[in-house]
């Protein structure tokens, strides 16, 4: 697809969340060098002006809402921001996760992951996408993860929240089919981002977030789920042919190296 192509059927305007740092920055920032405008929000207000300034530089208008999404009032001030513009691409690139046995965690922070990772993105969905879907034409990228495909030991609310995210996103991409509204979800593997930090665990090979995002873009509208780069696709498709329970016990055991 062309960048004007791209423009005319996602423009004029993207929503990308999380778009300080990692997949959400490289998704802002490859989004208006194909032409959109962009509404970027995070809670980092340092790297969300530098983002900021990266796009003006592109050309393109942005407009920078410096919010935390976990909370009610974040998303109360990214939606305010957003009244009067035709927005035809939403990117909830916001998330968060950690690494730990889930008996250990904070009920404060699987609070926030949950509202986050799930409630956030399927409130921005119901806002905007039927708005789309009046104007026949936009797009709605999802970010998820490989950890999406089974219970993972050890990550078990990060993935159990990545697992909502693709069976929405699968099910949205049904159920939007024909009209001019295209859905994705992105499953990335292991990527060189701010996650690992927060998370507490330690990553071996990543994948660059820039080639995350830009196999993404390309995909929007040729199908409805991705693993973006070679790394995704071989962790995946190391695994095709086990058992459920097999594949489970196996990622907690690599998990449980990890944190």
């Amino acid at each position: 697809m062309t960048d004007t192509d791209f423009s005319t059927r996602y423009g004029p305007w993207a929503i990308v969340t999380g778009a300080s740092s990692g997949i959400g920055r490289e998704l802002a920032i490859q989004t208006a060098a194909r032409g959109l405008d962009i509404i970027v929000t995070a809670r980092d207000a340092g790297r969300l002006q530098e983002v900021a300034d990266q796009i003006r530089a592109l050309g393109r208008e942005v407009r920078a809402v410096v919010a935390d999404l976990a909370t009610a009032q974040g998303q109360a001030a990214l939606n305010a921001a957003c009244d009067g513009l035709e927005v035809g691409l939403l990117v909830p690139a916001a998330g968060f996760g950690s690494g730990g046995a889930f008996l250990d965690a904070d009920a404060h922070e699987m609070h926030d992951m949950v509202e986050l990772n799930c409630a956030c993105v399927s409130g921005l969905v119901l806002r905007y996408a039927p708005l789309m879907v009046q104007r026949r034409r936009g797009g709605v990228l999802l970010v998820a993860s490989i950890l999406a495909y089974q219970g993972t030991p050890y990550a078990a609310q990060y993935a159990a929240t990545k697992a909502y995210v693709l069976s929405l996103g699968e099910a949205l991409a049904v159920e939007l089919r024909g009209t001019g509204v295209d859905v994705l979800v992105s499953l990335p593997g292991p990527t060189a981002t701010r996650f690992a930090g927060r998370a507490r665990m330690r990553l071996g090979k990543t994948m660059a977030p820039a080639r995350v995002a830009a196999e993404s873009l390309e995909a929007l509208g040729r199908s409805a789920t991705l693993l973006p780069g070679g790394l995704s696709k071989l962790l995946h498709g190391a695994f095709l042919g086990w058992p459920r329970g097999a594949k489970v016990r196996m990622m907690g055991r690599i998990m449980k190296g990890m944190t």
